[in-house]
């Protein structure tokens, strides 16, 4: 018998418009730094890869999975410090109309959304079967917290209408839905878990309750997190002052280092402090803001 080895993990072609991108900014590592959150435009700052010919994809057409560019704005980054880029799958929040279930099938529980209480940008995705795989998490109403470490998957998602029925047990509800190929603005989600298990069949889980905050959220991809620390000074150039050409102007005590392309890169002021009798004290060397652009590498060289 043959033993085979599978992988479960494929790589994400979302959209941007499906991506939460935040960044936390702090100017130091201390604990009593005060944060800066913002939250970033998805579809502006991300963009796919497409396939190629050479990569066996439709050329141009065919999101390359896994691989997208992240464009950051430089007036988002200008100063020193930590960022903290978030990325995760987007949250779209709204309330619960009711909880209900199928005239047809009234062992089949699920939630009733008003499509009208939706965002325009978020609207296109609320079509019949669009939702399936979509994340359900609550907001408990009393103190308006997100409940921790409790979800509900999206199994199925249809148009519906409420239908009065005749009902001879009073303690059920008389309001009941049935699916419609017309679209409505009522839409009913089956999720999971709903039933009650066949060992305790009076336990029923927990769905919600009409009038509850709930967030969806996409299940495309795992969220993310890059630090990006913005610094005075990187590798380069730092080995710009180790291996880079240097110059000395004699008349004037102007010390220049230049880049690997020979551009002046820093200039310094170098002079001595004497005291009363002439004698040395100090030597200095202080950086100079007026750059002095005569001092160029390939000119004095050809002198």
């Amino acid at each position: 018998m043959s033993i085979g080895t599978y992988g479960i993990i494929r790589d994400s072609d979302v959209s941007p418009d499906d991506v939460d991108i935040f960044y936390h900014y702090v100017a130091d590592r201390n604990a009593t730094t005060t944060p800066t959150l913002k939250k970033l435009v998805s579809t502006t700052v991300l963009t796919p890869v497409f396939h190629n010919d050479a990569t066996g994809g439709t050329n141009g057409v065919e999101i390359l999975g896994g691989l997208y560019n992240l464009t950051l704005e430089a007036g988002d980054f200008s100063q020193l410090g930590i960022y903290t880029l978030h990325l995760r799958p987007k949250e779209i929040r709204t309330t619960i109309t009711d909880c209900g279930v199928l005239a047809s099938l009234p062992s089949v529980r699920g939630l009733i959304v008003d499509l009208s209480n939706i965002s325009s940008a978020d609207r296109n995705k609320f079509t019949p079967q669009g939702l399936v795989g979509y994340k359900i998490e609550y907001i408990n109403p009393p103190d308006s917290k997100k409940v921790p470490n409790f979800y509900r998957l999206i199994t199925s998602n249809f148009y519906c209408e409420p239908i009065a029925s005749n009902l001879t047990d009073s303690t059920q509800k008389a309001i009941r839905y049935r699916y419609t190929d017309s679209t409505t603005n009522l839409m009913f989600l089956t999720i999971t878990p709903s039933s009650a298990p066949s060992t305790r069949p009076t336990v029923v889980p927990y769905i919600g309750q009409p009038g509850q905050s709930i967030i969806l959220t996409n299940t495309f991809f795992n969220p993310t997190t890059i630090e990006i620390e913005m610094v005075e000074f990187d590798d380069t150039t730092l080995s710009y002052a180790l291996y880079g050409n240097q110059s000395k102007a004699v008349s004037n005590g102007v010390y220049t280092i230049y880049d690997f392309n020979n551009n002046i890169y820093k200039q310094y002021n170098l002079y001595e402090i004497k005291d009363q009798y002439n004698e040395t004290l100090f030597e200095i060397r202080a950086e100079k803001t007026d750059i002095d652009e005569s001092l160029n590498f390939d000119n004095i060289t050809a002198q």
